[in-house]
């Protein structure tokens, strides 16, 4: 796969750019190629640099919002959630979550009308149904907490379903670019004309494009007002999350839901078999959300709200790694951060009733999918020959035939000096695609550090646009975790 070609100077105009390659841009370029338009998708840093590789990485209905009375959402969500176990099986995994039970801060009453309608809101065919459970002591909770109320949603490498929509966007006909900056976007007859920059090839194109989609995220606003002829229609209210990584809390697969006194809730997930990610924060930001990182004080609410549950106490001195990212809600930046809609809206700008931008304001990782259906929807009018969308059914190459233990299995067997370890963490990535990495490997070829084959970084660089070691260590592979810094070091070598 060759990611760097450059189209001729004399290629007619794409139908659709969607700028930002974040999970709602990966998704409408996704969805737009696949229903037939031509399509370019530019991201001015790497896929999922800022707010969609910095989630709490849960495909969820929202149980805290029926709360909000958001139905609508709720049960969109719930919806998206069974859709996406089918079509990512690779990356998408049922999870149990423990609610334990706290009558001081909301009654059992309350709590059993929310699970109830968050079991029958929509159709359920693979997540068993919540029910109450009795804590034993070798939970690790407080003494204190006697029961607790369990129910299903899902957990997802957030990252990884970026890369999944590009590829799919890439297979069939899209142009994809990373660390490819869309500089201005400015109309020019009946199309719109936008200048580049390719930071790879360190030059400017253009690009001519029938319609455009601003996928921008926490600067969807800013980008209509400062690179478009444009203004923003909405206001944006942008929401700093933080979350922290600690030695795993507690034993089990199961993840919490903790209660706070301020009616907020905290996760405390399962994350990478050796570790817990305890999460998050809703504190109002007005800075660069590309140098967003946890508060000395967000750290603190996050260990207090776990050590007022669990018996083993944290500390800062825990802390393996933290991560912070700017959520963009839609609504009035002046309300408070936890009674802020997790909704989206999808503006739609036009001249003369041709030439048209549409952009995304808000969004959550759950609802990428439909989001994206309705944006392509959106751009109906302007497309006659626009084919319907096949997103809900279709499955992604690398969930393709996916079954875990049968892959796992299946690679030990023609692969048996690799580590059952090493063979589990590639199938939770890959997938099936699996075996295009074990395609070059064999056991006369050594690892370039630990298990960590060149043919691995080689797809990875080749087939999806990894270019920098964070790249691949954070957002593909998550192996910075695993890693000494010589290790890391010998990567970044390599890659230069």
């Amino acid at each position: 796969m060759d990611n760097t070609h450059d189209f001729p100077l004399d290629i007619a105009p794409l139908d659709v750019v969607i700028v930002g390659g974040g999970i709602n841009g990966a998704g409408i370029a996704s969805e737009a190629a696949n229903r037939g338009l031509s399509v370019g998708l530019y991201e001015a840093k790497d896929f999922a640099m800022a707010t969609s590789s910095a989630s709490s990485k849960l495909i969820h209905g929202g149980l805290r919002y029926l709360e909000q009375a958001e139905f609508r959402l709720v049960k969109e969500a719930l919806a998206e959630r069974e859709i996406l176990l089918h079509k990512a099986a690779h990356i998408v995994k049922p999870m149990r979550f423990r609610l334990p039970e706290q009558p001081a801060l909301r009654p059992s009453w309350l709590i059993c009308i929310g699970l109830f309608l968050y079991d029958h809101l929509s159709r359920r065919s693979v997540l068993p149904s919540s029910k109450s459970i009795t804590i034993t002591e070798d939970i690790g909770l407080n003494l204190n907490i006697s029961s607790a109320y369990e129910y299903s949603d899902c957990w997802v490498d957030d990252a990884r379903l970026v890369i999944a929509n590009v590829k799919n966007a890439f297979q069939v006909g899209a142009e994809v670019r990373n660390y490819c900056e869309v500089l201005q976007i400015k109309r020019e007859h009946s199309l719109w004309k936008i200048e580049l920059f390719d930071q790879r090839l360190q030059k400017k194109m253009v690009r001519y494009s029938r319609a455009i989609v601003n996928a921008t995220g926490p600067w969807a606003a800013s980008f209509v007002n400062q690179r478009t002829e444009e203004q923003s229609q909405y206001p944006m209210a942008l929401i700093k999350g933080s979350h922290i990584i600690v030695p795993q809390l507690c034993n089990g697969d199961e993840a919490y839901i903790l209660q706070n006194g301020d009616k907020r809730v905290v996760f405390v997930i399962p994350y990478l078999n050796n570790y817990s990610m305890i999460g998050t924060t809703d504190i109002p930001f007005d800075g660069d959300p590309y140098q967003v990182h946890a508060s000395e004080q967000e750290i603190d609410y996050l260990l207090e709200v776990c050590n007022q549950h669990f018996r083993t106490q944290l500390t800062p001195s825990h802390i393996v790694d933290s991560f912070s990212g700017v959520r963009p809600l839609f609504g009035d930046p002046d309300i408070p951060a936890q009674k802020q809609s997790r909704d989206y809206e999808l503006v739609l700008q036009t001249e003369s009733q041709q030439v048209p931008l549409v952009t995304v304001y808000g969004g959550k990782l759950t609802t990428y999918r439909k989001l994206a259906e309705k944006a392509i929807d959106k751009l109906a009018p302007f497309f006659p020959d626009l084919q319907p969308s096949q997103s809900k059914d279709s499955v992604f190459s690398e969930a393709c035939g996916f079954h875990h233990a049968t892959l796992v299995n299946q690679v030990r067997s023609e692969h048996p000096y690799l580590s059952l370890q090493s063979v589990h963490r590639m199938v939770n990535l890959y997938g099936v695609e699996i075996w295009r990495i074990l395609a070059n490997m064999s056991e006369q070829v050594e690892p370039i550090i630990g298990e960590l084959y060149l043919s691995e970084l080689d797809y990875l660089k080749n087939n999806e646009w990894a270019m920098t070691g964070d790249d691949i260590l954070r957002r593909r592979t998550k192996l910075c975790y695993q890693l000494t810094e010589q290790e890391r070091q010998a990567i970044f070598s390599w890659l230069s």
